[in-house]
């Protein structure tokens, strides 16, 4: 709901920094941003990529199960790099 009201705040209010450094690992931007410039809209569409969304140009946005199954998965390798060490 936040990013349908302002989707160019700050992701930092919903995502910690190792969350934002594993999905910019894990789905990488097509184009290149600059440094501070990744907002809540862009992350929230990675999360949504996790949970099986194409993002595709056609595409409705994501709905609640897809991105229920991005956060399930990112919280789950959230956990794993946080106890591989």
């Amino acid at each position: 709901m936040i990013n349908r009201s302002a989707p160019d705040v700050d992701a930092g209010i919903v995502f910690t920094d190792r969350e934002q450094e594993i999905l910019d690992f894990l789905i990488p931007n097509k184009a290149p941003t600059l440094p501070g410039n990744n907002t809540l809209g862009i992350y929230l569409t990675k999360v949504a990529k996790l949970g099986g969304y194409l993002a595709r140009g056609c595409d409705p946005p994501p709905g609640n199960t897809v991105m229920w199954r991005g956060m399930v998965r990112l919280i789950d390798i959230t956990l794993g790099s946080e106890i591989a060490p």
